[in-house]
């Protein structure tokens, strides 16, 4: 299955390949996407990325992850999430949102990419 791409993003919208609503924080993995509730795993701009939001893409088969730090770089990304991409040997990149985007549609084109997406900030 391959990855969705996401098709336009600007402040407070992302759009998702075959889907008609747009997101404004996006989980996107392997066959699928989903708005990004950062309340389920406690997410928030400091200290960032939770290893939960990583094990969610990873268990959704994704084998590279992209995480968005935001359009202004303001989400960070917890020093636990980075631990554990490193122990599981995953390829993972920590851009603003913009660049996230361009780097995931790349990826998903060969690979089994996941991506954590936050369009504000």
């Amino acid at each position: 299955m391959k990855s969705p791409r996401v098709t336009g993003i600007s402040w407070g919208k992302m759009e998702i390949e075959g889907f008609d609503d747009p997101f404004k924080d996006a989980v996107l993995y392997p066959g699928g996407a989903e708005r990004w509730d950062w309340d389920k795993t406690g997410t928030r701009h400091s200290p960032g990325v939770q290893p939960a939001d990583v094990e969610y893409l990873l268990e959704r088969g994704a084998e590279v992850i992209v995480m968005s730090k935001g359009m202004a770089g303001r989400l960070g990304v917890c020093p636990e999430t980075i631990a554990l991409l490193k122990d599981k040997n995953v390829t993972f990149y920590a851009l603003r949102t913009e660049a996230a985007v361009e780097v995931y549609n790349d990826l998903a084109e060969t690979e089994r990419v996941g991506g954590l997406f936050h369009s504000t900030c």
